[in-house]
């Protein structure tokens, strides 16, 4: 469904209309933000927890959105920050240290019951997983989401070039657990 994103931002910020603008919103970017969102969190019912999170943000929020970004990148910039507190949550919760996250988020894809990938790409979740967050992050908006690094940076709030080093270092210590394993 192609929508025409002033049009929606005006319908959100209009109470007569916000319900069903809201309805499209969810529809347009549920699925795209739920494997954004997994691929932080890992586990399904998690990642339904955090997208309920990030959709309660929009609707509490949508008045204050300025435009200044795209609805997209706004709604990420939103899922990202849901999903990195809600890890980092869980792993306070858990006495875990944050430099024993690759260890916590491990655990947590294999007893996965929807996962749903073979051997190969088992091991290459492991592999992201063994990533600080940053790069990890960086590499799954770069490789699986396909997107550019100037929508990466919008949403990261960070530099282009910083990103394509995060994303080098990311792709070197990937080939080097492949290479290992």
């Amino acid at each position: 469904m192609q929508i025409d994103e002033k049009d929606l931002i005006n319908d959100l910020k209009d109470e007569t209309r916000r319900a069903m603008a809201f309805h499209i919103l969810v529809k347009s970017y549920q699925e795209r933000l739920y494997w954004h969102i997994r691929k932080i969190v890992i586990n399904h019912d998690d990642t339904d927890d955090v997208l309920q999170n990030v959709f309660l943000k929009v609707w509490k929020n949508i008045e204050n959105f300025r435009a200044d970004s795209s609805l997209f990148t706004w709604l990420y910039r939103i899922a990202t920050n849901e999903a990195l507190s809600f890890i980092n949550d869980r792993k306070r919760k858990s006495h875990h240290l944050l430099d024993e996250g690759s260890e916590f988020l491990l655990s947590t894809l294999e007893a996965d019951d929807y996962f749903e990938g073979d051997q190969a790409q088992m091991i290459l979740q492991k592999a992201i997983l063994t990533l600080p967050d940053k790069q990890r992050l960086v590499f799954n908006m770069k490789y699986f989401d396909e997107m550019k690094y100037h929508e990466m940076a919008e949403i990261l709030e960070t530099s282009v070039g910083a990103l394509k080093a995060s994303y080098h270092h990311a792709v070197k210590k990937i080939e080097a657990y492949l290479d290992d394993n």
